[in-house]
């Protein structure tokens, strides 16, 4: 009996001692210096303007993007993010590609849960003359998540996106999409 009790305290003590040393490394992947390189999934209609991986079809109208975003920490907990993507869709009549950018910030409260805020903007061929005229998409994106932390230097970040339309003549339309984010951290 006295052994089962002195294994039990062992383990006890040794799963104590872990847990803190894993205490004391939550959020450093997040720390002052690190570097964050992204990519999101979106579930939702792609806008015209998107540095997630998607597809989506609607009738007639095909899209697809593909992106990815990088992000430096310049402070614990803060990171300043560049954004770009490829854009490409087709109505059944015409297709037309576009490139998009993203500039923003992320701020991991408490360590794990990232608040975003950043606009988004495009440019190419489906802004000139083409599927949608001459007007460009341009938006305020704002999202908010949990980051599960797989270790020192993987995340899985499922969140929730509103994108606040900047451009009336584009679009009118905002939206709010489910977002799956797959992050390295070094």
């Amino acid at each position: 009996m006295k052994k089962i009790i002195l294994t039990m305290a062992a383990v006890f003590a040794v799963s104590f001692a872990n847990a803190q040393d894993k205490e004391k490394s939550t959020g450093s992947q997040t720390a002052k210096g690190k570097w964050l390189i992204e990519a999101n999934t979106g579930f939702g209609a792609i806008q015209g303007a998107s540095t997630f991986i998607g597809y989506s079809s609607q009738g007639d109208l095909k899209a697809m993007s593909i992106g990815g975003e990088a992000g430096y920490f310049v402070m614990d907990n803060l990171a300043i993010k560049l954004g770009l993507g490829y854009n490409s869709f087709d109505n059944g009549i015409a297709d037309a590609s576009g490139f998009a950018y993203k500039v923003g910030a992320k701020y991991y409260i408490m360590g794990n849960i990232p608040v975003q805020v950043d606009y988004t903007g495009a440019s190419g061929d489906l802004y000139e003359g083409g599927i949608n005229g001459d007007d460009t998409p341009s938006y305020l994106g704002l999202q908010a998540g949990y980051a599960i932390f797989l270790g020192e230097n993987v995340s899985v970040e499922p969140g929730l996106r509103y994108n606040m339309s900047m451009n009336d003549d584009f679009t009118e339309d905002d939206q709010f999409q489910l977002c799956v984010g797959f992050a390295l951290h070094f």
